[in-house]
Formats: structure tokens, C-alpha cells, sequence
């Protein structure tokens, strides 16, 4: 029997709160009321058939709301959001009710077939669809206009009616993966699967790739330091070891691609449809018809949105990259101002100036990074871009950008016109440690201070006061909707990014930055499970399969990588003396080597699978079933309408 969502009922007595929905003070009571209305109505009214609770705060304001679900309507939201779950025999399947029985620990009395990250998934998604019928605006506020199709909850936030809905702690839940994750210091793997139990994905793929790239960098850590300590001058004896970095970079994202996909074929996220994209919050246009849909959404020419991008956009880019260069001349006079200053004094005084002006300059472009990311974010946004996915791929193109120059200019700088590898490999030094140690002050430690400072004067005003409600749930509500929200792992995975930069593409002048970048790491996944377990809010879980656009942002790194790494051996002294009398014939070697590798680095890729072979072979009898089920649909189909003609 094929369940209807009319049979429903909202309410339960047991409520179980997952996600907290916060209104501005002074909302009006026609708003809340229909609002709630919708949240709680049946879906064939148009309505999300959620359960909703109000928790009145400490000055008696009801503008905090908590909503959870029933166990029916969670199992049926499961089925419309297409989640992926393990059955009995083994194989990963689309979850759906009516078949709900062959699905591994699956039971009528078991709550916990559906981790709290999926159950809020669900809610966000059934939130997020509600969508205006015949409104014209929203009761209580003419200004905020609606049409049919459009969605409330974007609208009410993009007004200033609705603050922020987050998803809730769990803390028995937290403590415990707290405990295993950070909690100890040990050598051993991660809890991907709990992270993702509770975090989502997203989340999870990221701390997966985190470990991954770290445990990748051992061999490069290892192998650099005896070429630091005995072959520092030598960069002929650098030649091995360049090649390996290469290969290396190769071969560790072709195998995380392999990892990637046993993790999320085993989390279910490979299997998931793509869902259809919706309109993002800040778009905005003149009402039309989409063609696609024949729904009615704000419509934005795409030639006017082309003219921004390059009679706007892209000439602003280009004059903060003029700027960053303009900054790393700066920088070079300051050291040169350093090093004249160290042969006048030739002192220890002295010889710790030469390091300041890479300090300050590794500072000032973490500062210009900061402001450009701002202006990037707003700039894309005035850019108006349709969907999501469309916002995030130009956002992460100028940022990629312009940091990768701000970044790495001055080493190019100093490798390919100064001639000098001595400043190279100090600048690079400096750079890499500078930016880790300011990276991980401003990303977790101090958030983590004021947070805490918070939460204890949070603790001590609400012991003094006298309610008759739940303290502990309106002092859990209290504090986590005062946490910082979590941006995503954009940031993360630039950091990342940079370090794969630094590592890999003057691996043959500095061989220890490997060793560096494997300190920053062990430390950067105890900063960052801190910063998501007691800093931010819980973000809301989001199903992914990989790590999208930043693969082939690594993939185009390792490429330049080639290219750096074979120039800075092909100037060494060593390699330049094999070629006294014909500069050319040196370029063409040196050319020749780079093509060389990048042949062999390609063949490597394709060779690779991106899919185990059992992993291939589950997809390819899941899409056989799929269609062997669709043709006995249509048989039955046919069958059925050949009978009633028959019998007409």
C-alpha cells in the first residue's frame, strides 16, 4: 500500500526538537500566525505538516521557535529528498516507504533509522519548499512582495522577518564524538563516519580529505628532510626529488578520487539524484515564466549579466592584482633595505631583521586576502547570478585568482627575474609558517575565546533567573543562537589550496615545507573539530559526493608545479654547466623534461580509475535494476491500457 501524506497527523506528544527558527522582536501577530500556519498545515493545503513549539525567551518575547517532525513524516520526507540508505543484502538503494522493511535496521519502534543530521535535512528542505499560493505579500508587511512559486522562507529572510533557522546540538550526541574526535590526543584515523552522522557530508569529506592529504605529505616530509640537511646547495641532487613531488601530486589526487567515492558510496551521497536547482535567495529580476518549470520567478537577462561581469568584475580584479604586485615591490625594497642594513651593523640584531620584511608582508597579504574576499563576495552577488552552484563557481574563481598572485608573485618574482634561491627559500619559509600560525589564531583560537566568554556570562544570567520553563533547552537555544555560523568549507579548502601550493611548486629549493605542512595539519584537525563541536552553530547537513570545483583547482596546481619545479632545476648551476656552449639546447632539455612529465602525469590520471571495480560494478547492476524495473513499468503500462481497450 502506497502511503498518501494526507493521513498525517501533526501533532505528537512526544516532540523532539531538531531545528530552532528565530523571528526579528516585534514581528506582527497576523505574520507569526500565518507563518506558523503554513509550517504546521497539511502538505495538500500547501503546507510543510511539521510540528512547531514556541519557547518563550527570558523577557517574555515569543520569537524563538522549535520545530521537529513525527517519525511518519520524517520516513516520507526521506523518501521525497531522495536519500540513500543500506539495505538488508548489502547494496545501497533510494530509500522509500513503501519498501522501508528491506532496508538495514530498519523497524517500526526505531527512531534512530535516520541519523538527526538527515531528520534536519529533511526539515530544512520541507522549509525551505513552502511556497506561496495566492499571496500577494506577506500578512502584516505590503512591502514584502510574494507571487506564486516563490519561496517563503527566502523571503522572509531577505525582508528581516526571519533571522536565522539553525539546526540544534545534540549534546549527549556531541560529547561523545568530542570525545573521539578531539578530545584525546592520538595517532589514528578520524571518526569519518560519526562526523558525517552528525555533520553531514559535506563536512565529513572535507576532515576525509584533510586526513588523506595529511598522511599524503609523510613520504614528501621524510624524504625532504635528509635533502635539507645534506644537499642544500646541490640542486642537481634536487632533480629525484622533484620528480617524486611530481608523480606524487599525481598520484594522491587520483587515489583520493578513488577514496572519495568508497566514502560516499558507503554515506549513500554517490547514488543521490541531482536535484533541480532552485532560483538562489538573492537573485531578483523582473517576474516571468520559466520555460523549464512554467513556474513564475524573477527573470535576469543574461547579456546584462555578462556586461557586469566584464565591464565590471573583471576590470576590478585586474586592479587589485595591479595592486598586489604594487605591494610586492614594496616588499622588495623592504628587503633590500633589511639586507643593506644587516652588511652596515652585522649583528644578531641585524640578521633577525632579514626575516621581518617576509613577516609583515606574509601579513599584509593574509589582510588583502581578507578584504578581497569581501569585495569578491560582493561583486559576485551584484552580479546577480541565478542559481547557487553558478554563484559558488565565479565567487571561487576570483578568489582562487587573486590569492594564488597575492600569494605566490613574489616567489616567482624572486625565482625567475632576482635569480636568487637564497631569498627564495627564505621567503617561502617564512610565508608558509607565517600564514599557518595566523591562520589557525584568527580561524580557531579566538573564536573559541570570545565563545567562551560568552557562553560563561550566558550561564551566569540565566541561573538567576526563576522559570517554570525547561532551563536547560532555553539555555542551549540561548547560547547556539549566538554562536558564529559556519560559512562552509570554502575557506578550508583554500587554506589547503595555498599549502598545496607552497608544497609543491618550489618543492626542489625548500624540500621542508612538506614537514611544515604536516605539523599545521594534525594541528589544523584538532583547531578545526574544536571550532565546529564548540564555536559555531550546527550547520545544517548537506549531501555531497565530492569535493567539486577544488579537485581541479589541486589538478591545475600540480600542473603549474611541473612547469616551476623543471624551470628551477634547468637554471641550476649544476644543470647549466652541462651546457656551455648552446643555451638553446638547455631550454629545449629543459622543455622537452616538462613535456615529458606532464605526458606521464596525464597517462597516470587516465590510467587510474576514478571507481574501485567493485564499486563500478554495484553502479552498473543498480542502473541495470533501475531500467529492468522502468521496462516492467511500461509493460505493465501497456497491459493495462490494452485491457481497458480491449473491453471498450
Amino acid at each position: 500500500m502506497v502511503e498518501s501524506w494526507s493521513f498525517l497527523d501533526t501533532a505528537e506528544s512526544n516532540f523532539r526538537p531538531l531545528v530552532v527558527i528565530e523571528l526579528a522582536k516585534g514581528t506582527k501577530e497576523e505574520t507569526i500566525e500565518w507563518f506558523t500556519k503554513r509550517i504546521v498545515d497539511k502538505k495538500a493545503n500547501g503546507g510543510a505538516q511539521l510540528l512547531m513549539k514556541p519557547l518563550v525567551t527570558e523577557d517574555g518575547v515569543e520569537n524563538i521557535y522549535l520545530v521537529g517532525a513525527s517519525h511518519l513524516r520524517l520516513l516520507l520526507g526521506a523518501e521525497a529528498v531522495g536519500l540513500v540508505k543500506e539495505c538488508s543484502d548489502n547494496s545501497m538503494r533510494t530509500f522509500t516507504y513503501s519498501s522501508r522493511k528491506t532496508f538495514k535496521h530498519y523497524a517500526d519502534d526505531n527512531h534512530d533509522f535516520l541519523t538527526m543530521a538527515e531528520c534536519q535535512y529533511i526539515i530544512k528542505h520541507e522549509l525551505e519548499n513552502l511556497r506561496a499560493k495566492d499571496e500577494k505579500m506577506i500578512p502584516g508587511y505590503p512591502q514584502a512582495k510574494l507571487y506564486p512559486g516563490k519561496s517563503i522562507v527566502r523571503r522572509l529572510l531577505t525582508s528581516g522577518i526571519l533571522v536565522q533557522i539553525f539546526p540544534l546540538h545534540d549534546r549527549e550526541e556531541l560529547k561523545k564524538l568530542s570525545h573521539s574526535w578531539y578530545g584525546r590526543v592520538k595517532i589514528g584515523y578520524q571518526p569519518l563516519d560519526d562526523i558525517r552522522c552528525y555533520f553531514g557530508e559535506t563536512i565529513a569529506l572535507y576532515f576525509g580529505f584533510l586526513e588523506y592529504f595529511t598522511f599524503a605529505l609523510i613520504p614528501m616530509a621524510v624524504i625532504g628532510i635528509p635533502y635539507y640537511v645534506f644537499a642544500w646547495e646541490d640542486y642537481d641532487k634536487y632533480v629525484m626529488f622533484a620528480t617524486f613531488n611530481l608523480l606524487w601530486s599525481t598520484v594522491i589526487l587520483e587515489v583520493w578520487k578513488r577514496m572519495c567515492a568508497i566514502l560516499t558510496y558507503r554515506w549513500g551521497t554517490l547514488l543521490m539524484k541531482r536535484q533541480f536547482e532552485e532560483p538562489r535567495p538573492g537573485f531578483h529580476g523582473v517576474l516571468g515564466i520559466n520555460p523549464v518549470t512554467g513556474r513564475e520567478e524573477p527573470m535576469y537577462s543574461s547579456i546584462k549579466r555578462q556586461l557586469r561581469i566584464y565591464l565590471v568584475s573583471l576590470p576590478f580584479v585586474c586592479l587589485c592584482l595591479y595592486f598586489s604586485l604594487y605591494v610586492m615591490m614594496i616588499y622588495f625594497d623592504l628587503e633590500q633595505w633589511a639586507l643593506d642594513y644587516h652588511k652596515e651593523n652585522e649583528s644578531n640584531f641585524s640578521s633577525l631583521m632579514l626575516y621581518v620584511p617576509s613577516i609583515i608582508y606574509a601579513v599584509v597579504i593574509e589582510i588583502m586576502n581578507l578584504i578581497y574576499r569581501y569585495a569578491a563576495e560582493f561583486l559576485t552577488s551584484w552580479e546577480n547570478h541565478r542559481l547557487e552552484s553558478s554563484y559558488q563557481n565565479h565567487l571561487i574563481l576570483k578568489v582562487l585568482v587573486f590569492n594564488f598572485l597575492n600569494c605566490f608573485a613574489s616567489l616567482f618574482y624572486i625565482a625567475f627575474v632576482m635569480f636568487d634561491m637564497k631569498l627564495l627559500r627564505q621567503s617561502l619559509a617564512t610565508l608558509l609558517i607565517t600564514s599557518q600560525i595566523l591562520n589557525q589564531f584568527a580561524e580557531s583560537l579566538l573564536p573559541y575565546w570570545l565563545q567562551k566568554r560568552y557562553n560563561r556570562r550566558m550561564k551566569k544570567r540565566m541561573c538567576s533567573k526563576k522559570t517554570d520553563m525547561d532551563l536547560s533547552l532555553a539555555e542551549q537555544v540561548n547560547m547556539e543562537k549566538e554562536m558564529g555560523t559556519y560559512l562552509g568549507t570554502f575557506d578550508d579548502y583554500l587554506e589547503l589550496f595555498l599549502q598545496f601550493g607552497y608544497v609543491s611548486l618550489f618543492s626542489c629549493v625548500y624540500p621542508l615545507a612538506a614537514v611544515f605542512a604536516v605539523l599545521n595539519n594534525i594541528t589544523e584537525i584538532y583547531s578545526d573539530a574544536l571550532k565546529m563541536c564548540r564555536v559555531y552553530k550546527r550547520p545544517f547537513a548537506e549531501p555531497t559526493a565530492n569535493i567539486g570545483v577544488w579537485q581541479l583547482a589541486f589538478e591545475t596546481m600540480s600542473v603549474i608545479s611541473v612547469v616551476t619545479n623543471c624551470i628551477l632545476i634547468g637554471m641550476s648551476p649544476e644543470v647549466d654547466a652541462l651546457f656551455p656552449d648552446s643555451k638553446m639546447d638547455l631550454v629545449l632539455t629543459v622543455a622537452l623534461v616538462e613535456h615529458l612529465l606532464l605526458a606521464i602525469k596525464f597517462i597516470m590520471a587516465f590510467v587510474i580509475p576514478d571507481k574501485p571495480r567493485d564499486i563500478q560494478m554495484k553502479l552498473a547492476k543498480l542502473e541495470f535494476e533501475s531500467l529492468e524495473a522502468l521496462k516492467q513499468q511500461v509493460r505493465a503500462f501497456q497491459m493495462q491500457l490494452h485491457f481497458l481497450l480491449i473491453h471498450h
